[in-house]
């Protein structure tokens, strides 16, 4: 009391200089707040176009939004590259040969790359091998449910000729009307710019688990924007119809027992004849399983992250791996310097190949072996254990290797499925001797060179000079006319 009696007037000056303080900086925090408003109220109130329906061209949404497009067409720059691959083509069977050997008979055999940018997404699918060289829309190895993720057209030929319709038509069949890569309208009401969930295969989904997509909050759609395409899936009967397997779980064991209960499988692999599971690429699934969802975070808040112009602040839509922005991406919550974030996720990613390695050796070996049994005499019944081990081994590895960041995402999840992929790759290998002595053959099966990408498609019978003289017959003839139709019917700028 006396202390405050004896210095009660520098105390008072000091309150007041306070409360001045507090007021100047929440009128700052208010000013802000009313600026960034206006400057979002100016954007919505001086759109240069009105978008209706569902606008394919992300270039006219660009007029309204060109922070945001700006960025999304750096999605085009393959010019990043880790220590793993990055967003630039590399052909991974070249670098993995063994690969071609665990999909023969499947069109991964044939060609097999990573992943670029969305900006590539109709390109790539040109080029691919496995989409075929179809020189009439009733031609092609593909249904049209190949395009599902590949342009915002998709959504918009689906209202034009129906969900079922668009499924159960050839790939080739919208050739001059799926035409614009990945883009706004896959994510994006034109009306308020809220997150869309633009492909039905993901709410039926959720709608077959019993919940309500609609539901789901900002933070929540932030990642399931992403899930509609970077997911596992399957084309369902003789319709094709684009499926989530997740009725029992998003597990690498729940969707095999959906799948085994199912009796599917998606070819009959060409060596050992076992009947074979493609994991498409689970990101969502092995994400959700990993630290970074556990704790709440977003697919965007990692690939989009936030940038800042004057008060206005937008995510980057180059969308592109975190480790190009560490600074605005691993940076905003671990105090840690570049080199050693860098250092901790090579570490983990260095880990899993490790493991990945083994059992593509393993198990590239078991098909081979199985196919060792089956020429000199063995019967169904004794290969059934075999098969069934091929099976479940392959889908565990291929569950891990499809989604391109599982190793960082979720990579004790990841090791795990690997690990159990190796154990069934062994015992695939040991069955398949116990079959071999059964019958009275000795030693070891011998293995063929399969050193090379191509040394392991020649062993597995592919013709791979005509494939390719077939494709690019295919993109000199064919693809210029839908590109021209396109233009002529403006789906194209």
């Amino acid at each position: 009391m006396k202390f405050y009696e004896k210095h009660k007037g520098v105390l008072l000056w000091i309150l007041f200089g306070g409360t001045i303080v507090v007021v100047f900086l929440l009128g700052l925090l208010a000013a802000s707040v009313n600026e960034r408003r206006a400057e979002i109220a100016t954007l919505f109130a001086n759109k240069r176009v009105e978008i209706t329906g569902i606008e394919s061209r992300s270039s006219i949404w660009g007029e309204n939004y060109p922070r945001e497009y700006e960025t999304w067409k750096k999605t085009a720059d393959s010019t990043f590259q880790s220590k793993h691959h990055g967003n630039h083509f590399q052909d991974v069977l070249e670098e993995r040969p063994e690969m071609v050997v665990l999909w023969a008979g499947y069109a991964f055999s044939m060609d097999y790359s990573a992943p670029r940018g969305h900006a590539y997404a109709i390109k790539d699918i040109y080029n691919t091998l496995r989409t075929g060289a179809p020189m009439t829309p009733e031609e092609g190895p593909q249904p049209a449910t190949c395009w599902s993720c590949k342009s915002p057209d998709v959504p918009r030929m689906m209202a034009e000729v129906g969900i079922e319709e668009f499924y159960k038509n050839k790939w080739a069949a919208y050739g001059d009307e799926v035409v614009n890569p990945i883009g706004c309208a896959d994510c994006h009401n034109p009306q308020n710019m809220n997150i869309n969930i633009s492909r039905p295969a993901l709410a039926e989904a959720f709608e077959r688990q019993g919940k309500d997509i609609s539901k789901s909050t900002i933070q929540d759609l932030r990642s399931l924007a992403c899930a509609q395409c970077h997911v596992e899936y399957y084309f369902k009967g003789d319709g094709k119809y684009l499926t989530f397997p997740w009725d029992k779980g998003m597990t690498v064991e729940a969707m095999e027992e959906y799948y085994d209960e199912y009796g599917f499988s998606d070819w009959t692999h060409k060596l050992s004849k076992a009947p074979m599971l493609k994991a498409q690429h689970p990101d969502y699934e092995l994400f959700a399983m990993g630290p970074h969802a556990q704790r709440g975070l977003s697919c965007a808040d990692c690939h989009m992250p936030y940038k800042t112009e004057g008060a206005i602040k937008y995510s980057d839509h180059q969308l592109v791996s975190p480790l190009l922005n560490i600074d605005r991406t691993c940076q905003t919550c671990h105090r840690d310097s570049k080199e050693n974030l860098l250092k901790y996720v090579y570490e983990y990613q260095d880990k899993v190949l490790e493991i990945r390695d083994r059992v593509e050796r393993e198990l590239s070996k078991a098909h081979i072996g199985a196919k060792y049994a089956w020429d000199n005499g063995a019967n169904e019944k004794q290969m059934e254990p075999v098969l069934k081990l091929l099976r479940a081994a392959q889908w565990r590895w291929d569950f891990a290797v499809a989604s391109h960041g599982a190793s960082f995402h979720a990579p004790v999840e990841t090791q795990r499925i690997l690990a159990h992929s190796l154990d069934k790759s062994y015992q695939a290998q040991l069955e398949i001797q116990r079959v071999l002595t059964s019958m009275g053959v000795k030693g070891d099966f011998p293995m063929p060179d399969i050193s090379t990408k191509a040394k392991a498609q020649e062993y597995i019978g592919l013709d791979m000079k005509d494939l390719h003289a077939k494709k690019d017959k295919f993109k000199s003839e064919i693809v210029p006319q839908w590109v021209a139709k396109a233009k002529e019917n403006k789906r194209l700028l």
